[in-house]
C-alpha cells in the first residue's frame, strides 16, 4: 500500500469510530433492550436515518456549495 493509502484508511477508521461514538451518545444507538430481531433492525434504521439527516443539516448550513471564486465543497476533496 503507498502512503496515501494508508492515511485514507486510517482517516476512514477514525470517522467511522467518530460517527459510532455520535450515534451512541447522542441519538442512543446503544439504548435497544428488545429481544427480536425485527425491533433491533427497526431501531438501527432509525438512528442511522436520524443521523444521516443531522450530518445532511450540519453540512448543509456550515459549508456553502461554491464561494465566490468557483471553489468547490471542502468535504468533496476530504481524503
Amino acid at each position: 500500500m503507498s502512503k496515501k493509502q494508508i492515511v485514507r484508511q486510517y482517516k476512514e477508521r477514525y470517522r467511522t469510530e467518530q460517527a459510532y461514538e455520535e450515534m451512541k451518545g447522542e441519538l442512543g444507538l446503544d439504548h435497544f433492550e428488545g429481544r427480536r430481531f425485527r425491533g433491533w433492525h427497526h431501531h438501527v434504521s432509525v438512528v442511522l436515518c436520524c443521523y444521516a439527516f443531522i450530518v445532511a443539516e450540519r453540512d448543509r448550513s456550515f459549508f456553502p456549495s461554491a464561494d465566490a471564486e468557483g471553489h468547490a465543497h471542502p468535504l468533496r476533496f476530504a481524503a
